[in-house]
C-alpha cells in the first residue's frame, strides 16, 4: 500500500522540489498552497502524514494543526518553518505537531524523517501487544501480565509500547531517548535507567519473571531470560 503524504507549502518552488522528492520515492503526493485548501485537503484526502509550512496565507500551519487535533484527527504531521527558537519548537509541538523541521534543511533529513513517522504508522496499526504473559492495549491503555492489571504512568506505558513493539531487539539507549523522549530529547540519559526501573517494579510486582533485560553498555531488550 502506497503511503499518501499532503504537502501544505505556499513556496511554489519549495513545495515542487518536495512533491518530485517524495514521488520519487515512492510516495502518493498531494500539494496545497495555503491554508484553507491545506486543512481541506487534510480532512477530505486523509493522508498518512503531513509536512506542513507555519507561515501560510490564510489559516496558519499552528491554526491547522490545532483544528485537526481538535476533532482527534491523529495524522503524523512534520512543521517546517524559519522558526528556530526555542518557544516556537514549544509552540508547535503544543499544538499537535509530532516534528519539526528548520528552513533551509537537506532532502536527506527531511525523507528520514518522512520515513521514520511512517514506520511508527505502520507499529501503531495493531491495536493489542502481546509478549510472554504480558498484554499491552494500545487503544485503551490497558497493561496486564497473567491477567493482573498493571497501572502505569503516560511515560511508563509508552517506554513499555517501544519495547513492545520490537521484542527480542536490542534498543540502544539513543534509539530509547529518541522514539520515547523525543527527537530533541536533551536531558539526561539516567532517565532511561529510572523508568526502566520502574517498569519492572510493576511487571515484577508478584515475583514474575523478568521480561526486560540490560544489554550492559548499548541499553535494554524485551526478551525471555534465559
Amino acid at each position: 500500500m502506497t503511503n499518501h503524504i499532503l504537502v501544505v507549502e505556499d513556496e511554489a518552488k519549495l513545495a515542487q522540489f518536495i512533491e518530485l522528492e517524495l514521488k520519487y520515492e515512492g510516495y502518493e503526493v498531494t500539494v496545497a498552497n495555503d491554508g484553507l485548501g491545506g486543512l481541506t485537503s487534510a480532512r477530505e484526502s486523509q493522508p498518512d502524514l503531513i509536512l506542513l509550512d507555519w507561515m501560510l496565507p490564510g489559516i496558519s500551519g499552528i491554526e491547522i494543526c490545532k483544528r485537526l487535533r481538535s476533532t482527534g484527527d491523529k495524522v503524523k504531521i512534520i512543521l517546517l518553518t524559519a522558526k528556530d527558537d526555542v518557544s516556537d519548537r514549544v509552540t508547535g509541538l503544543d499544538a499537535g505537531a509530532d516534528d519539526y523541521l528548520v528552513k533551509p534543511f537537506s532532502i536527506e533529513e527531511l525523507l528520514a524523517r518522512v520515513r521514520a513517522h511512517l514506520r511508527r504508522n505502520q507499529e501503531q496499526s495493531s491495536d493489542m501487544l502481546q509478549f510472554a504473559d504480558l498484554k499491552l492495549n494500545r487503544t485503551t491503555r490497558e497493561v496486564s501480565r497473567s491477567n493482573r492489571p498493571i497501572e502505569l504512568t503516560a511515560k511508563e506505558f509508552d517506554l513499555l509500547e517501544y519495547l513492545m513493539n520490537h521484542p527480542k531487539q536490542v534498543l540502544t539507549r539513543d534509539q530509547i531517548l529518541e522514539r520515547v523522549w523525543g527527537y530533541d530529547f536533551m536531558g539526561d540519559s539516567n532517565i532511561i535507567e529510572v523508568y526502566i526501573r520502574y517498569l519492572r517494579l510493576k511487571l515484577e510486582a508478584e515475583q514474575e519473571k523478568r521480561l526486560i533485560q540490560t544489554v550492559r553498555g548499548v541499553g535494554y531488550v524485551l526478551r525471555e531470560a534465559s
